[in-house]
C-alpha cells in the first residue's frame, strides 16, 4: 500500500461498536512483534518512545528522534502508523503543522494531538486548540492525504479524582465538537473509565471515540458495547515488557551469584 491507501484504511478501521485495537509500540522491533500478533494498524505511545530512548514524557524526547523512530517503523512495516505527537512540539498553529508535515514525510498517516499545555499547566483554550487542528488539517489536505488527527482532551487525565469526572463530560463534549468542526478525525479521552460517562461521550460525539486502557477500565468487549471506536494501551505494553525483562535479568544475576 502507498501512504494514501494506508491513511484511507486507517480511517475505515475506526468503527463504532467494533473498535480498532492499538497495542502501543515504541520502535521497529515492537512494531514487528504486534504485526505478527495480528495487529491491523500501529500506534506509538509518547511515554514509551521517550522512555525507550532515555527521556521522560512531555516532549522531552527530541522531535528529530521521534521522527526517525517513525521513519524506521514505516521503512520495514506496511501497516498504517499513527504517532503520538503530544502537543506537536509547538504552541503555534503554523509551527505544529510544519512539524506534522515532517511526520507525514516519515510515512505516518495519523497523530494523537493533545490539548494540554505541554510543560505548563492546564489546557489550551478551545479556540486556540481548534486553530491548531485546523491548520494541521489544511496542511494535510494540501499534501493530498486523509491524515487522521486524533484530537485528545486531557480534561480527565488532569483530574485525578474520578468522582469529579461526571462534571467534566459536558466540557469534554464541547471540546470534541469544536475539534470536529476544525477538522479532527477522532476524539481521544484518556483517563475516562466510568462506563456511563464513556457511553455519554460516545453518544454525543460525531467523531470516533478513543479510550485508553488502564486499571479499572471496562474490557474491550464492554467498550465496544458502549460505542467506542478505538482502544489504545498507552504506556502499558512498555511497562509490562520492561518488568518482565527486569525479572528475567534479576533471575540470571541471582543465579550467577
Amino acid at each position: 500500500m502507498n501512504q494514501t491507501e494506508k491513511a484511507e484504511l486507517f480511517g475505515t478501521l475506526h468503527r463504532k461498536g467494533n473498535p480498532v485495537i492499538l497495542y502501543n509500540i515504541w520502535d521497529a522491533g515492537t512494531a514487528k512483534a504486534v504485526t505478527e500478533a495480528g495487529a491491523k494498524a500501529l500506534a506509538t505511545g509518547s511515554w514509551s518512545v521517550a522512555a525507550a530512548n532515555g527521556f521522560g514524557d512531555g516532549q522531552k524526547l527530541p522531535m528529530e528522534v521521534l521522527i526517525e523512530t517513525a521513519r524506521s517503523i514505516t521503512a520495514v512495516n506496511d501497516l498504517p502508523l499513527s504517532v503520538d505527537f503530544e502537543g506537536g512540539y509547538s504552541t503555534e498553529p503554523a509551527g505544529a503543522a510544519a512539524n506534522v508535515a515532517k511526520l507525514i514525510d516519515a510515512g505516518a498517516v495519523g497523530i494523537n494531538f493533545e490539548d494540554q499545555k505541554v510543560g505548563g499547566t492546564g489546557l489550551h483554550p478551545v479556540e486556540a486548540q481548534a486553530a491548531r487542528i485546523r491548520t494541521i488539517r489544511e496542511m494535510a489536505e494540501g499534501r493530498g492525504i486523509d491524515f487522521f488527527i486524533n484530537a485528545r482532551t486531557d480534561l480527565f487525565l488532569q483530574e485525578g479524582d474520578g468522582s469529579r469526572h461526571a462534571g467534566l463530560v459536558d466540557a469534554a463534549i464541547e471540546r470534541g465538537k469544536a475539534y470536529a468542526a476544525a477538522g479532527a478525525s477522532g476524539f481521544f479521552v484518556p483517563g475516562l473509565i466510568e462506563p456511563a460517562l464513556i457511553e455519554a461521550v460516545c453518544a454525543a460525539s460525531t467523531l470516533p471515540v478513543n479510550i485508553m486502557m488502564k486499571a479499572g477500565a471496562p474490557d474491550p468487549a464492554d467498550l465496544a458495547r458502549l460505542g467506542v471506536s478505538r482502544i489504545s494501551y498507552g504506556p502499558g505494553p512498555y511497562r509490562t515488557m520492561m518488568a518482565k525483562l527486569k525479572e528475567a535479568a534479576a533471575a540470571i544475576y541471582t543465579a550467577a551469584g
